[in-house]
């Protein structure tokens, strides 16, 4: 296959009340095709959360909205462009960097986290800057490509993602 150049066309999910920020590096074709993150089915981001959260898995683009805020969640890609040969993180080649300013002018963002360590090289490479005040925690990809995580194991490795936005009696931090 040749490579693609692909422009972010998924409008970022945030508010004023969003403490972290989760970034992919590049919406998937599947995710492109249905206009909304992680959209692959198989892709398993969606289930991760609802478990983490001890909530069902939220179903829908607005349900996942709603869930994304609702946790004090932002979620964007590290990548406004690039040339990538299907889903291929490891093909990215010529990559543009989302300006992710946008988001922290309107929220207070106090970590980072990157799905996969393409996202997380690309990241510590175009974006830190944008956010010098941010933690930056380098999560596992929950792509189907990541099948030798279990379900349990990404849950467990997603805890620090919690953690960030839960305060110490277990319950959410201020907003």
């Amino acid at each position: 296959m040749e490579p693609e150049v692909v422009s972010h066309r998924i409008a970022p999910v945030f508010d004023a009340r969003s403490r972290v920020l989760v970034l992919g590096t590049m919406p998937s074709p599947a995710s492109r095709a249905r206009g909304f993150y992680y959209g692959h089915p198989q892709n398993r981001f969606w289930k991760v959360l609802g478990a983490l959260f001890d909530e069902p898995e939220p179903l829908g683009t607005d349900t996942r909205k709603a869930f994304l805020l609702a946790h004090g969640i932002a979620l964007w890609d590290v990548l406004a462009s690039c040339e990538i040969v299907g889903a291929s993180d490891a093909s990215i080649s010529r990559a543009v960097p989302n300006d992710l300013r946008l988001i922290a002018d309107a929220a207070r963002i106090e970590a980072v986290f990157t799905t996969g360590a393409k996202a997380a090289s690309l990241y510590r490479r175009l974006c830190a800057g944008m956010l010098p005040d941010a933690a930056h925690v380098s999560l596992p990809s929950t792509s189907p490509a990541n099948a030798r995580m279990r379900l349990a194991d990404l849950v467990a490795a997603y805890r620090p993602l919690k953690e960030a936005i839960m305060g110490p009696s277990g319950r959410e931090k201020e907003k």
